[in-house]
């Protein structure tokens, strides 16, 4: 379900509709789809919205928004110009047999506005345009160019509608390519429109604390930051009190920065978040605000919003929980590596103000190892491993290594937790905020991984409810050896984690009440989750009614952005997986299968970690140990070919 439709079902004013919808909304006026309803305009009884599927036979659905709705059946000759994934409305109409069906009047928001696409000529020397997604055949036209003239493999930008190449993206054989491709099939953005870059520049490059007088003055606390080492903007800094117990996080003041309706505001909401590819990040937030006045940096003033939590000394419960707007003086930022090396061997050095912050910082990591033990008897540790990718300056993939949450990590992680559970409980819950949701397991999936489980000789017995029957097959999986495996297989069977205006808590985690509060820079939910707090504290109706009345298409919008983030970066490494594999046709590997079935996968054991190939041979069984070889590599949909060559034994394996 696409913003705007959302904001039609519910109802909405013109003002709140994003420009690239006002087209789409007075059509609907005209034609009577919309009507006025206590000062709101939404969707006639008669009227569908909704996203489209269309199926094999050519029939498609729009499917149902609330559960007492059956999808509404479209025929094929109704569908008009509506494609696969399009949010659409539809004018229900009764077919012969009763059974209600429509017609796709308007299509709101399409699945895709280009196509990316490349040249190609088959073993018969026949010349085609193929969909770089799908590789099938498309169309594609360029004014005064013969196509056939492009080097074989180039990437071609094309228009959905008129099939008018946009662009010239360059060739399938240079590595620079992937960047290019993977951005464009998720919609992510580099560069930032000149009146977005003009607005920044625009906005103070220093910290003048006179000009803040309303502001609490927090400059002589010793915060510090932690994190990566290649980290070039910081969201957050930390201090704790150890005479009060009172933990400080005090976050980016985004918000103050970027207000409603400018171009900045407006990019950062179509972007949604902060994109990460291995050798480069591509920001929200011009990179003039985000690297610069926003970014907590050390030894310079900085605004922040500041979540202040006073903790009981026995039980570690928050007793008390404020917000409000600060200036901080950040003294020193360590990165992740540096305080691990501390907490391992202590630290030896003469700085007086690391000295000094290490005061606080040793007793807090203690704390918050308390804190992370309290909350893994509800919430879940989920042992999946991440991958890190490091590609040269040709953008080839030279080395990888698995990324595992350290000391540092989780005291970081666990202040964090901390505010964004305070942030979320300031509100009750019925569309009144945007929260970070999981919700519980369906049982339909619960039964499937159970049969998955069943298959490789691992049995459950005795469990009360979803979470006791996670826990009992993650001590299973522990027994035979299999605890990130079959923790990837539990993570595959739950929900997403996803934003909403309604509360109902974070499975995964075991919280009440979560949101996300610590992110500005990177997350456009937490600076909307940031202006929610300050119509609170400045008792502004005005403000949090217009965000409110908004509150539900935007939790659809940045659900949305975030699974598209995601696939980018998921789909880059597997372009750079893909291009290693390449030159490693006709080598063998040690590899574990993965999935098993007609689909069959297996991820390869060696130097290069996380690649995994698409298996050809029969009879295997999940997580049996294998040994393939690599026989063939399509680089335009970055897919991997192995074949079979023999099953092994666990002595084998580890030879």
């Amino acid at each position: 379900m696409s913003a705007f439709a959302t904001q039609l079902i519910n109802g909405c004013l013109p003002s709140d509709i994003e420009q690239e919808d006002q087209n789409s909304f007075q059509k609907l006026q005209h034609i009577g789809a919309i009507e006025k309803v206590n000062g709101l305009w939404k969707l006639n009884s008669l009227y569908r919205a909704g996203r489209l599927y269309i199926g094999k036979d050519g029939r498609g659905y729009v499917e149902a928004e609330f559960k007492e709705q059956k999808d509404l059946l479209v025929e094929p000759d109704h569908l008009g110009e509506a494609k696969h994934g399009d949010t659409v409305v539809a004018k229900r109409i009764i077919a012969r047999r009763g059974r209600a069906s429509g017609k796709i009047i308007a299509v709101i928001t399409k699945a895709h506005l280009f196509t990316i696409a490349y040249t190609h000529r088959d073993e018969q020397g026949n010349f085609s345009i193929l969909n770089l997604r799908t590789g099938e055949p498309t169309h594609a036209v360029m004014e005064g160019m013969d196509l056939k003239a492009f080097k074989l493999g180039t990437v071609l930008k094309v228009n959905v509608d008129d099939d008018k190449v946009l662009g010239v993206f360059g060739h399938l054989g240079d590595p620079k390519v992937d960047e290019k491709i993977s951005l464009a099939l998720f919609d992510r953005k580099d560069e930032f429109p000149p009146e977005c870059v003009g607005e920044a520049l625009h906005i103070e490059s220093e910290v003048v604390k006179e000009e803040h007088p309303d502001r609490i003055d927090l400059t002589q606390l010793d915060f510090c930051t932690i994190d990566p080492v290649t980290a070039k903007d910081f969201d957050d800094a930390i201090y704790f009190d150890l005479k009060t117990y009172t933990l400080y996080v005090a976050i980016a003041d985004v918000s103050h920065y970027v207000p409603y309706f400018t171009n900045i505001d407006k990019e950062a909401k179509k972007r949604g978040f902060t994109t990460y590819l291995p050798h480069k990040s591509f920001p929200m937030l011009p990179r003039e605000l985000s690297e610069n006045i926003c970014s907590l940096k050390p030894k310079v003033d900085r605004l922040a919003f500041v979540a202040k939590i006073e903790l009981d000394r026995n039980t570690l419960k928050p007793l008390k929980e404020e917000f409000f707007e600060a200036i901080i003086h950040s003294k020193h930022r360590f990165n992740y590596e540096a305080v691990d090396g501390i907490l391992k061997k202590s630290y030896t050095g003469d700085n007086a103000t690391i000295q000094r912050i290490l005061h606080w910082l040793l007793p807090l990591q203690k704390i918050t190892q308390r804190l992370r033990h309290e909350r893994l008897k509800h919430g879940f540790d989920f042992r999946s491993e991440e991958i890190k990718l490091t590609i040269n300056e040709e953008h080839l993939l030279v080395s990888t290594q698995i990324e595992t949450g350290t000391p540092s990590h989780s005291l970081i992680e666990e202040c964090m937790l901390l505010a964004n559970q305070a942030a979320a409980k300031r509100f009750k819950g019925d569309g009144d905020s945007i929260f970070r949701i999981h919700e519980p397991p369906q049982l339909a999936k619960i039964e499937t991984l159970l049969t998955e489980l069943a298959a490789i000789g691992l049995y459950v017995k005795e469990y009360e409810d979803s979470p006791s029957l996670i826990r009992a097959i993650q001590k299973e999986a522990e027994k035979m050896g299999l605890a990130s495996e079959v923790d990837a297989m539990i993570i595959k069977s739950l929900r997403q984690a996803t934003y909403s205006a309604y509360n109902v808590g974070h499975f995964g985690l075991g919280f009440s009440h979560y949101s996300h509060f610590t992110s500005p820079i990177r997350r456009y939910a937490d600076l909307i989750l940031h202006r929610l707090i300050k119509t609170q504290l400045h008792s502004d109706e005005e403000e949090a009614s217009y965000l409110l009345r908004n509150i539900d298409p935007l939790c659809v919008r940045v659900s949305e952005l975030e699974r598209e983030a995601t696939k980018a970066e998921w789909d880059f490494r597997d372009r750079k997986f893909a291009r290693w594999a390449e030159k490693e046709i006709g080598s063998f590997f040690e590899a574990e299968v993965i999935e098993a079935g007609e689909s069959a996968k297996a991820v390869l054991k060696g130097d290069i970690q996380g690649v995994t190939v698409h298996l050809k041979g029969d009879n295997l069984l999940l997580f049996d140990k294998i040994r393939v070889m690599i026989t063939e590599v399509n680089i335009a949909q970055a897919i991997i070919m192995a074949e079979l060559v023999t099953k092994l034994s666990k002595e084998e394996m580890g030879l």
